[in-house]
C-alpha cells in the first residue's frame, strides 16, 4: 500500500525538524514579555534578539530593519500601506505586476478605492514582466512599486534585481513578496521592503517577516505600540519566531544541494508528464524558475475531479484552475499568462521528496486524467473531414472543462475554414478556448456579447 506523498509546499511547506525543536525549546524559555526587565522577560528578549539577527543575516538586511508579524499578509499589508503613508507627498500611484499574490492586489485595490491610482504591469506567456514594461509604469507620482521575487503558482523567476534599478533610478521604492524564494536564497540587492511567510518555507504558520531598509519613509497604519518598531502591535509569538528563524537558517544550509535535486526531479515532471498524457501544456519559465515547483493544464480535464482522483491515489497537489473555486474563476496569474486554466495540476515538492514518489505520480498521472477525460466524455482525437461550414455549440450553463469539451467534439465536423461559435457564459471559457486554439493550432476569432448575458466565442478551422 502506497503512503500518501504531500506535493504542495508552495501553500504550505511542512514543519522542519528543526523548528519543531527549537518551537519546543522556546515554549518552555520564551513564554514571559520580552518587553519587562526581569530575569524572565530578558531571557525572552535574548531569544527573541537572536532570532531576529538570524532571520536578518538570511533577508540580507540589518536586525534593525527587521520586523516579525502574525503573517506574510499581514507583512504585505503593512509593507504596502506603511510605504503609501509615508510617501503621501509624492503620491498615491501604485505599481504591481498583473501576478502578484493576491495579498498584494487586495492591498491595490483598497489603494483604489480610497482614491489612489494603481498600474498593472503585465506579464509574457512565461509568466514574467519586462524591466522595460516595469520601468515604464513608474510616475512622477508612484510611491510605491511591488514584484514577487518569484511566482507562487507556476515558479517563474522575476527580474527583482533589473526593477530594483529601474526604481532606484525613478526614486521609487520597490517592495518585494520573497514568500516563494526565500527557503532558496536571499533577494538580489536593490529592494527597498521586502515580505516573508515563516510556512512557506518550514517554519509554524503564523510568522511572517516584513524588512525595511533605513532612509525608506514609512509609516505605520491604524494603532501602534512600541512592539516591532511599530509595525506590528501586540505581543509577539515567541516560540513560533524562534522556531521560524531557526528554520530558515537551516533550510538555506541544504538550500544548495536539495534544491540541485529537486531541480532534477522537477525538470523530469515537465518533461515527462507532456508526453505520458498528451493535450497538455506545461507553463511558466523552463529555466529561470523555482526548483521545487511545476504547474500544467490538461484540456478536457475538471480540475476539482483531477484532483480529487489523484488524492485518491496518495498525492497531495494544489490547482489554479477555475473548476478549483467557488467562484468559478480561473487564477488571476493563469489569466495573466494566457495560457490554459483548465485541468490545472501545481506540484511543489518539499524537501527531501525520495525520486521514487515522483516516479509514482508519473505512472498515475496518465490513468487518472483519461479516467477524468472518459467521465466528462472529451474527445479521443480530432477527426472528420467536416460539413457544414458554420455551427454553434450552445455551452451556455456548463461549466470548465465542458465548453471547450464541446468545441473539441465538433471542430472535425465543420471543413477547413469553416467556423464553430461557442456559447458560454462560464468565465474560464474567455481563457481556454483562446488557450485551446494555440495548442490544437486553431484560429480564435474572437468573442461578443450575447445579449442575455456570456459571450459567443469563434473558432476558424485551420487543420
Amino acid at each position: 500500500m502506497f503512503g500518501v506523498s504531500y506535493f504542495d509546499a508552495a501553500s504550505s511547506a511542512p514543519l522542519h525538524p528543526v523548528a519543531r525543536q527549537a518551537l519546543l525549546a522556546a515554549l518552555d524559555e520564551g513564554w514571559a514579555d520580552p518587553a519587562r526587565l526581569y530575569r524572565e522577560g530578558r531571557r525572552a528578549r535574548l531569544l527573541l534578539d537572536a532570532a531576529r539577527e538570524t532571520a536578518a543575516e538570511a533577508v540580507g538586511c540589518r536586525p534593525d530593519e527587521l520586523s516579525f508579524t502574525p503573517s506574510g499578509t499581514v507583512a504585505l499589508h503593512r509593507g504596502v500601506a506603511g510605504v503609501l503613508a509615508g510617501r503621501r507627498r509624492v503620491g498615491r500611484h501604485l505599481v504591481v505586476s498583473a501576478v502578484e499574490h493576491s495579498a498584494v492586489l487586495h492591498a491595490a485595490e483598497s489603494l483604489a478605492s480610497d482614491g489612489g491610482t494603481v498600474t498593472e504591469v503585465g506579464v509574457d506567456r512565461l509568466g514574467r514582466v519586462t524591466a522595460d514594461d516595469f520601468a515604464g509604469a513608474l510616475r512622477a507620482d508612484t510611491a510605491l512599486a511591488c514584484l514577487q521575487s518569484a511566482n507562487h503558482e507556476v515558479g517563474t523567476v522575476q527580474p527583482a534585481a533589473e526593477a530594483a534599478a529601474a526604481c532606484a533610478a525613478a526614486g521609487v521604492p520597490l517592495l518585494v513578496d520573497a514568500a516563494q524564494s526565500l527557503a532558496w536564497g536571499p533577494v538580489d540587492a536593490g529592494w527597498s521592503v521586502l515580505a516573508g511567510s515563516a510556512h512557506k518555507w518550514g517554519g509554524p504558520a503564523g510568522v511572517g517577516l516584513l524588512a525595511v531598509r533605513k532612509g525608506v519613509r514609512f509609516a505605520a497604519s491604524g494603532p501602534v505600540d512600541e512592539r516591532e518598531s511599530g509595525r506590528s502591535p501586540g505581543f509577539e509569538n515567541l516560540p513560533a519566531i524562534v522556531a521560524a528563524a531557526a528554520s530558515l537558517r537551516a533550510v538555506r544550509a541544504e538550500a544548495g544541494a536539495e534544491g540541485a535535486r529537486l531541480r532534477e526531479l522537477v525538470g523530469r515532471i515537465r518533461a515527462s508528464v507532456p508526453e505520458l498524457v498528451g493535450d497538455v501544456e506545461v507553463v511558466g519559465d523552463p529555466v529561470r524558475r523555482l526548483p521545487h515547483l511545476v504547474t500544467f493544464s490538461c484540456l478536457y480535464v475538471d480540475g476539482e475531479a483531477l484532483l480529487h482522483a489523484l488524492d485518491r491515489e496518495g498525492f497531495s497537489v494544489s490547482s489554479g484552475s477555475s473548476c478549483t473555486s467557488s467562484t468559478l474563476t480561473p487564477s488571476h496569474v493563469l489569466r495573466a499568462m494566457g495560457v490554459l486554466s483548465e485541468g490545472n495540476v501545481r506540484v511543489s515538492l518539499p524537501l527531501g521528496t525520495p525520486s521514487s514518489e515522483v516516479d509514482r505520480f508519473l505512472a498515475v498521472l496518465p490513468g487518472v486524467v483519461a479516467s477524468v477525460r472518459a467521465e466528462l466524455g472529451a474527445p479521443a482525437a480530432s477527426a472528420g473531414s467536416g460539413g457544414a461550414s458554420e455551427l454553434v455549440v450552445d455551452a451556455l450553463g456548463k461549466r470548465c472543462p465542458l465548453p471547450v469539451i464541446e468545441l473539441a467534439k465538433v471542430i472535425g465536423d465543420v471543413p477547413v475554414g469553416g467556423t464553430v461559435a461557442v456559447l458560454s457564459d462560464d468565465e474560464a471559457a474567455r481563457l481556454d478556448i483562446p488557450a485551446w486554439c494555440e495548442m490544437r493550432s486553431q484560429e480564435y476569432v474572437g468573442e461578443s456579447p450575447l445579449p442575455g448575458g456570456g459571450a459567443e466565442f469563434v473558432v476558424r478551422r485551420v487543420v
